[in-house]
């Protein structure tokens, strides 16, 4: 009779427990879909933004008349990530989101000038080649049983050499460190897709509901500053000029 009972306990233990990771892969599944969402919209946005800029010999000669105006953009953009960063918690989901959308169409500005140095042609092909492995990276993130906790870290530490590799190289300007650069850029950027989508994907199923909103548009900004970045290597690497 104890058996039974003991049984009957572990049987409904065991289907509650199945329930409740069921409730959760669905959970998950869900703020991982708006995290794409967002993200596609905000490629589409810096796109449609970096087109309509170079299509207008007039808002292209406003914006680039001196160097100065990029570094302005860039100082924008950086203050846009920090501060939706530091006060994330604090800000409404929409005014995130929408700060969000603001930083993808500000960087459509900034890139610009690519149509300008490489042909459509390569631009459109690097894209895909980017969209591609992009996919396969994040899939393998959201995917793996493996924690990718230690391999991000290097990552991190592989990022901020990339970033002064590239302070001294705009001072040197020497090609072959530029190609290393790239190169290196391309599988740095590579390994943090994999390594974002696990971290995304994590801090979804430990978010407050209140807070997917939020953790979508977060997870959404990263991802979409991954997606560019490769996109740039890339097209350092295999991209024809004009």
């Amino acid at each position: 009779m104890n058996d039974w009972n003991n049984f009957n306990q572990n049987g409904y233990a065991t289907a509650a427990q199945a329930e409740n990771e069921l409730t959760l892969k669905r959970y998950v599944s869900g703020v991982m879909r708006k995290v794409y969402g967002k993200m596609a919209l905000g490629l589409l946005l810096t796109a449609v933004t970096a087109f309509m800029v170079v299509s207008s010999p007039t808002v292209l000669g406003l914006l680039f008349s001196t160097r100065a105006t990029i570094w302005i953009l860039f100082a924008i953009e950086l203050g846009l990530v920090f501060y939706l960063s530091a006060r994330i918690e604090k800000l409404s989901t929409g005014t995130a989101t929408a700060l969000f959308y603001l930083y993808s169409v500000i960087n459509g500005a900034a890139l610009a000038p690519i149509f300008l140095i490489y042909t459509g042609a390569s631009i459109a092909t690097t894209f895909g080649i980017t969209a591609g492995t992009f996919a396969v990276m994040s899939i393998s993130g959201y995917i793996t049983h493996q924690d990718l906790s230690k391999f991000g870290s290097i990552m991190m530490m592989a990022l901020v050499g990339l970033i002064l590799c590239l302070v001294v190289n705009w001072f040197m300007h020497n090609p072959m460190l530029d190609l290393i650069i790239s190169c290196a850029g391309v599988l740095i950027f590579v390994g943090l897709t994999a390594w974002d989508t696990q971290a995304i994907k994590r801090m979804s199923a430990q978010a407050d509901p209140s807070m997917q909103g939020k953790v979508a548009t977060m997870g959404a900004l990263t991802l979409y500053l991954d997606f560019i970045n490769l996109f740039i290597y890339l097209l350092r690497l295999f991209g024809n000029r004009d």
